[in-house]
């Protein structure tokens, strides 16, 4: 016997109408959204459609409307809890205003980034949002633009390109993180980062490919300077990828002559990286090494002791950007815009007071 699943006909377009009795080009103005169609005969071939369980043919839908109704978004890292946080909210943005989202993740790596949006532009989604893994490598950005296809930076900012973008107010940030520990007399600060490195050290900011991290290091090096530390740029670390090199980058800043009493987190991996690195080592927070993290993710309020964040409202960050793109889509007359949204210093239980 042949399997009835297989052999039910598709509902058409045409099967709506007459259900509806309208014509087929009304019902195709209701189910594809487009022109003048009364409330009385939207809700009829809204019926319609649902008693016959009516599927959009997404295809022929975009061949009609020139629209795929599809979103495309490129994060650095989707197991990092600040792009699944900014993910929902673009995916609410977008489910709002009746678009479909198709998420990538780059792993931070430029090859990956530009595969992904190859292939989502090959796939016709209606604009893009990037969370560019380097700011200073831009091409396959510029030719988004070129195809006309609308663009929004999430998290990281390139000013050359001309779009818009969505970030924290991450020099501030790291401002407001570092003076706190500079207030509780710490004067040996180091800052840990996950962007790759190749000795692990950092001898100029202005070589730093993510605009996040190098406004991030831009503050807190600022306030080491105006509170008269020398070498600011001493206990800046990079390349904390994954736990075993965080362990090292640990183990050899621990081991310096003066070791620093307090550590600031890039990101809530790096974090929770540095956590479990104290913990193997017998440090007690904040008793031996005091630390801040960037992100409000769920572990650093768990922890003994819970740790002080840097509160980045990451899904209204996600969300705005949702709404910037959809405006760009729909052709809204905007001047290009930098949109920060600010953050803030949630205390807890991991910074100690040291004497002056």
């Amino acid at each position: 016997m042949e399997d009835s699943a297989h052999s039910k006909r598709s509902v058409t377009v045409a099967d709506v109408a007459k259900a509806a009795k309208v014509s087929k080009a009304t019902a195709a103005r209701v189910l594809g959204g487009y022109g003048v169609v009364s409330a009385k005969i939207t809700d009829q071939v809204m019926a319609a459609a649902a008693a016959l369980e009516y599927r959009p043919n997404e295809l022929a839908r975009s061949m009609s409307t020139g629209r795929s109704g599809i979103i495309g978004v490129v994060v650095g890292d989707i197991e990092n809890a600040f792009f699944s946080l900014a993910v929902r909210g673009i995916s609410d943005a977008a489910r709002l205003a009746g678009f479909n989202v198709i998420i990538a993740n780059s792993g931070e790596q430029l090859d990956a980034e530009k595969s992904a949006v190859d292939l989502l532009i090959g796939k016709r989604v209606d604009g893009l949002i990037v969370t560019p893994a380097r700011c200073d490598s831009v091409d396959h950005l510029q030719h988004v633009r070129r195809a006309g296809v609308p663009l929004v930076l999430f998290d990281r900012a390139i000013p050359e390109l001309d779009v818009d973008a969505v970030t924290g107010d991450d020099r501030d940030a790291a401002i407001t993180a570092t003076r706190y520990l500079i207030g509780q007399g710490h004067r040996r600060l180091a800052y840990v980062s996950a962007m790759d490195a190749e000795d692990g050290g950092l001898t100029d900011i202005g070589r730093i490919s993510n605009s996040a991290v190098r406004e991030r290091v831009e503050g807190f090096v600022s306030v080491l300077t105006e509170a008269g530390l020398p070498n600011p740029l001493h206990y800046i670390r990079l390349g904390a990828t994954d736990q075993q090199q965080t362990d090292g980058v640990l183990k050899r800043l621990l081991a310096d002559s003066a070791a620093p009493t307090a550590l600031l987190a890039s990101d809530s991996l790096v974090g929770l990286r540095i956590f479990k690195s104290l913990q193997s080592l017998g440090l007690s927070i904040p008793k031996d090494v005091s630390m801040i993290s960037f992100l409000d993710a769920d572990w650093t309020s768990v922890t003994v002791p819970p740790i002080t964040i840097v509160d980045q409202r990451v899904y209204e960050m996600g969300k705005l950007a949702g709404e910037r793109l959809i405006a760009r889509i729909e052709r809204a007359p905007l001047a290009v815009e930098r949109l920060r949204v600010s953050t803030s210093l949630v205390v807890r239980g991991s910074v100690a007071a040291i004497g002056r």
